[in-house]
C-alpha cells in the first residue's frame, strides 16, 4: 500500500498508510463543554450550474453529514462560514439549509444552533441591515435552532463607529426570543470583515464588543470568537459577565483553550471539527472524567492538520474540509458550491491527506488512499 505523493517543489516521495482507523464507540452526551462542529455542505455533483448560479446541494449526503456528527455527540453549527456562506451559498440556499436541518435536528434529537446573518443584501442604510438581520433570525427562531448573529459584511461597509454596532446588535438582542451566541469573525477568515466592531484596533474593537455583552447579558448565551489569537481570547472570556460562555474558534489553538486553565475554559464551535468529529467527541469525553492529559494526548496531534487546513489564505480551509469529507467516505465526490474544489494546490492535498491518515480519520483506509490515487491521476501523477 505505498502511495506517490507529490511536493511542493514538484518530486513525488513515497507514503505508506495506515491500514487501521482510530475507532470511537459513540457514547453519553458531554458534561464538561459545550462543543458545535461547523459543517460543512454537500454539492450535487449531477447539477448543470456554474460558480455564478444558486448553489445546488444534494441534501440527501448533507443531512447524512451532520447525522455522523449528532451520533458522536456533536452539536451542528449550521449555515455557518464553513457551509460556505457567502463563498457559494447564497442566502436562499442557506434558509433552505436551515429549515431541513433543523427538522432533522428534531426528528433525532440533534443539537442545532444556526447562523443569522445579512447576506440577502450587499449593502444599504443601518435600518435596511436590520431588517435584513431580522428577517433571518425570525426564520431561524421559527425553526426551533439557536440563533448566532454572525458577522455581517454590510454592516462592516456601510458603519462609521462603534456607535453603529451598539445600535445594530443592541436592536436584535433586546428583540431576540432566546439568548443568542455572537460571532466574531476575524478578517483572516473573511477579508470584508476588517475593522468590524468599528475599529481596526483590535483592543478598541473589543472594548465595543464587550459593551454589546455588557448591555444585554441575559440575552447572550455566549460569544464565538475566530480571531486566531489564543492569548486575546483567554482575555476576552476573562471578562465575560456571570454565564455568558467563550465558543473558541480558534482553528489554531483550540486543544489548549478548550482544557483551559485555573480561571477558565472555552467550549468549542470549530469548522475543524467537521473532519475530526469523532476524535474531538473521544477527546472531549476524556475530558469529562477530569483527565486533561489524555484529552490533549488525543487532541494536540491533530493541530498540525488544522493548522495546514486552515493556513494563509484561511477563507479556503472549506476545500480542505470537503476534501476529507471525500476521502473518508462521506460523500461520494469531490464537488463545492460554488466550484471551491479548485481552491488549493496538489501539494496541499497531498499533505492533508497524509496528515490525516497519519491521525487515523478514514474509516476506511483503503477507500481513502484508492480515492488519493484517483486526484494524482486527474492531475497526472501516473499511479
Amino acid at each position: 500500500m505505498t502511495i506517490h505523493l507529490p511536493a511542493p517543489d514538484g518530486s513525488l516521495r513515497a507514503y505508506e498508510p495506515r491500514t487501521e482507523p482510530f475507532t470511537v464507540t459513540p457514547g453519553i452526551p458531554f458534561t464538561s463543554r459545550t462543543v458545535f462542529s461547523a459543517a460543512h455542505v454537500v454539492a450535487d455533483p449531477f447539477a448543470d450550474t456554474n460558480p455564478d448560479a444558486p448553489a445546488a446541494v444534494d441534501w440527501d449526503a448533507t443531512l447524512a453529514f451532520r447525522r455522523h456528527l449528532w451520533s458522536h455527540g456533536l452539536g451542528v453549527a449550521e449555515a455557518m462560514d464553513t457551509a460556505q456562506r457567502g463563498m457559494g451559498l447564497d442566502w436562499a440556499g442557506a434558509a433552505e439549509l436551515i429549515r431541513r436541518s433543523a427538522a432533522e435536528a428534531r426528528a433525532v434529537g440533534g443539537r442545532i444552533a444556526c447562523g443569522v446573518g445579512t447576506d440577502q443584501i450587499t449593502g444599504g442604510t443601518l435600518a435596511e441591515i436590520r431588517a435584513a438581520y431580522e428577517e433571518q433570525l425570525a426564520l431561524v427562531e421559527e425553526s426551533g435552532a439557536q440563533a448566532i448573529l454572525m458577522a455581517s459584511r454590510a454592516l462592516a461597509a456601510t458603519a462609521t463607529g462603534p456607535e453603529d454596532y451598539l445600535d445594530v446588535y443592541g436592536h436584535l438582542l433586546r428583540q431576540a426570543a432566546e439568548p443568542v451566541v455572537l460571532h466574531w469573525l476575524g478578517p483572516m477568515f473573511d477579508p470584508a470583515l476588517a475593522g468590524y466592531w468599528g475599529s481596526a484596533d483590535l483592543d478598541a474593537a473589543t472594548e465595543t464588543f464587550l459593551e454589546v455583552i455588557a448591555a444585554h447579558p441575559d440575552k447572550v448565551d455566549g460569544i464565538k470568537v475566530s480571531l486566531l489569537d489564543a492569548q486575546r481570547e483567554v482575555d476576552l472570556r476573562r471578562r465575560l459577565p456571570q454565564g455568558v460562555r467563550c465558543y473558541t474558534g480558534d482553528d489554531f489553538n483550540y486543544p489548549e483553550l478548550i482544557a483551559g486553565d485555573e480561571q477558565g475554559f472555552s467550549h468549542a464551535l470549530l469548522g475543524i471539527f467537521d473532519p475530526l468529529g469523532p476524535l474531538a467527541a473521544e477527546a472531549v469525553r476524556l475530558l469529562d472524567t477530569g483527565d486533561t492529559a489524555a484529552f490533549r494526548g488525543l487532541l494536540d496531534p491533530t493541530v498540525e492538520l488544522s493548522r495546514h487546513l486552515f493556513q494563509t489564505p484561511t477563507r479556503f480551509y472549506k476545500t480542505g474540509v470537503v476534501f476529507l469529507a471525500w476521502l473518508a467516505g462521506h460523500q461520494t465526490h469531490f464537488t463545492m458550491v460554488g466550484g471551491l474544489q479548485s481552491a488549493r494546490s496538489l501539494p496541499h492535498f497531498a499533505r492533508a491527506y497524509e496528515l490525516a491518515d497519519g491521525l487515523g480519520l478514514f474509516p476506511d483506509p483503503k477507500l481513502a488512499e484508492d480515492r488519493m490515487k484517483t486526484l494524482l491521476a486527474l492531475y497526472g501523477v501516473a499511479r
